[in-house]
């Protein structure tokens, strides 16, 4: 069986939110090319003044501009796709080989709705990989959009999809999944970039995380907490993110 034939995969749309990443999207749209049968692949952009756009329009991508932050340019990204299944990737999170197989077995199970990979960081060390062995389970301190996020668009749509928030907007689609479905794990690793822990220290962006996170939980406003996350950085010499990696 060919599970790469459109008779056992999914009909599938391809969602990668940017920001100034014209160093990483080619290794990101090489793998969603070389890995899935996507129906097509949609770079949703907030603003880059690099060569991000030129990149993807050169890779055959659909370049769209939409307001910046994770949450508005998911949810752009969601309205322009065409496919019955949405996967959401950010542009430094690379599939596997073993993706095509994974999302096909998953989306055969007529009951499936909404699934995370499981994920390794790029030479993020010996603990930042080893804390990724220990989130197997589902809670809000384990689901993260740098996992990427495999979900039907009916379910997506019934959910309400993404808030237009500028962080934790996957944390909160998590949270509106759950009461509904479970949350299922793929067999298969994607590989996210390391990058945001290398510039800023293991422990100290570790800490940061969980800060906001536990914040967030307690009321404080996205808005609020993605100040305080970019307060102080340069964002006109690296990529601003507009939400931590997991904590």
């Amino acid at each position: 069986m060919n599970l790469r034939d459109p008779k056992y995969f999914p009909t599938i749309s391809v969602i990668v939110p940017t920001l100034n990443e014209a160093g990483i999207l080619p290794a990101c749209l090489a793998s969603i090319r070389a890995n899935v049968s996507a129906l097509e692949t949609i770079v949703a952009d907030g603003g880059s003044n690099d060569e991000t756009r030129t990149i993807a329009e050169a890779a055959g991508a659909i370049v769209l501009s939409a307001p910046r932050g994770r949450g508005p340019q998911c949810r752009a990204g969601a309205q322009r796709a065409t496919a019955q299944w949405l996967l959401f990737l950010h542009a430094d999170t690379f599939l596997p080989p073993e993706a095509s197989a994974a999302i096909a077995r998953f989306t055969r199970d007529p009951a499936a709705q909404i699934a995370t990979f499981r994920f390794r960081f790029t030479d993020g060390g010996f603990w930042l990989n080893a804390w990724t062995r220990l989130v197997f389970f589902d809670s809000v301190f384990t689901r993260f959009g740098d996992q990427g996020i495999l979900v039907r668009r009916s379910f997506y749509e019934t959910i309400g999809g993404f808030p237009a928030w500028p962080l934790f907007e996957d944390v909160a689609l998590f949270q509106r999944a759950r009461p509904r479905t479970f949350i299922h794990w793929l067999p298969a690793y994607v590989t996210t970039s390391a990058r945001r822990f290398r510039q800023h220290g293991l422990l100290r962006q570790k800490w940061l995380n969980v800060q906001l996170l536990v914040r967030y939980l307690a009321g404080a406003s996205p808005e609020e907490l993605a100040t305080r996350y970019n307060s102080g950085r340069d964002v006109s010499r690296e990529r601003r993110d507009d939400k931590p990696a997991g904590p």
